[in-house]
């Protein structure tokens, strides 16, 4: 009688290879940049457009989302630029060069704001606030999904824009932050300065928000093909 055939080890999972070829790349790039930011620090100043290449657009769009203006997105974007290169020596790696360098834009943007004194708290005219101060979603009685088809209508992209914009200032950096550019929970926090639950209550409530403003779609339906998704209340 032969014996009990040693079964083989089962293969490591391949999410877990992925899993971890992703964390070591990003270890790889993180530890480039921080070389590459000692080089510029060490006098290889030409060097700092190449650190800040990936990082542009970015600073762009949460700029344009803060004062809603592409000539004043401009300048703030290369207000922010040139403070990072001139404040450089202050970077201490304690968090992502991306998250340190878009809280500089965020403060850019708001003393640009501040400046102007066009600071407004306006929200969405849909959807009350209640006493204290929350909002408060409106109760839809035909919320549905938005066809795909829909997403790549200039309609849909103007009205998302728009509701993003009407969003209260602490609203929409947030949601531009976490869900624009895709930063963690936690770099939204540290390139806002404000706690972690803070970030999620308030993502939640752009989210909220920018949800009942485009439901249940464009002036009343969402269409694709020939069928209209219409709405059942005269909000």
């Amino acid at each position: 009688m032969t014996g009990v055939q040693e079964i083989p080890p089962l293969p490591e999972p391949r999410t877990q290879n992925v899993f971890a070829g992703e964390v070591n790349a990003r270890a790889k790039s993180v530890a480039a940049e921080l070389a590459l930011i000692e080089r510029i620090r060490a006098g290889e100043k030409d060097l700092f457009t190449e650190l800040v290449r990936p990082y542009q657009k970015m600073i762009y769009t949460v700029a344009l989302s803060m004062v809603k203006n592409d000539c004043e997105a401009e300048d703030v974007s290369q207000e922010a630029l040139f403070k990072a290169f001139k404040n450089l020596g202050q970077f201490r790696g304690e968090c992502r060069f991306s998250t340190w360098i878009v809280q500089i834009a965020v403060n850019e943007s708001r003393r640009r704001l501040r400046r102007k004194q066009k600071v407004t708290e306006e929200s969405i005219d849909s959807g009350p606030e209640n006493e204290e101060g929350d909002y408060v979603p409106i109760d839809l009685a035909d919320w549905r999904e938005i066809p795909s088809e829909a997403l790549q209508r200039k309609e849909l992209r103007e009205a998302l824009h728009r509701a993003i914009s009407n969003l209260k200032p602490i609203y929409r950096d947030v949601l531009v932050l976490r869900d624009v550019q895709q930063f963690s929970v936690a770099e939204t926090s540290e390139a806002l300065k404000i706690g972690v639950p803070l970030v999620k209550t308030r993502l939640l409530r752009a989210r909220l928000q920018v949800r009942d403003a485009l439901a249940p779609g464009i002036d009343g339906s969402w269409n694709a093909g020939n069928l209209p998704y219409k709405r059942v209340r005269p909000f």
